[in-house]
């Protein structure tokens, strides 16, 4: 099913295009993040003849829209997800693997920034990097 809040966007007057509709399908069946390369591959089985030029135009459409997010993941990458939920991501350095953090852990964090800086966050997503449990242990001291 895809994102309700496509319905959002028909209400705003935005069409749901058949490029905007395959990419939410892909991220929405990804069960991981996306690199966007990953995503105009996909799309070139989907829908032939999509460039990666509108991949990039839709991914920008749909991340200014709250449908998907983009993360960092270190060393300059950005992949996406869809916004389905507010959270935080932990990587490991060593082996990559990726670990969802529920936003209300941080939740307390955020509101003690807005009070203290004044700025109002609009953009809640963090990714922290460090050693998993298994790698830690194989880690030469």
């Amino acid at each position: 099913m895809i994102n309700p809040s496509t319905d959002r966007l028909r209400s705003q007057g935005y069409r749901m295009t058949p490029q905007r509709l395959v990419i939410l399908s892909i991220l929405e069946n990804a069960g991981r993040h996306l690199s966007p390369q990953e995503i105009f591959e996909r799309c070139r089985q989907a829908l032939p003849g999509m460039t990666e030029a509108t991949v990039y135009r839709t991914l920008n459409f749909l991340t200014e829209q709250g449908l998907v997010l983009p993360a960092h993941i270190g060393s300059g990458q950005l992949v996406y997800e869809i916004a389905s939920h507010e959270h935080h991501h932990l990587i490991c350095r060593a082996c990559g693997e990726t670990r969802e953090v529920d936003h209300a852990l941080l939740q307390s964090l955020y509101q003690q920034f807005q009070v203290s800086t004044g700025y109002r966050i609009d953009s809640m997503h963090v990714t922290f990097f460090g050693l998993c449990p298994a790698c830690q242990n194989t880690v030469v001291a």
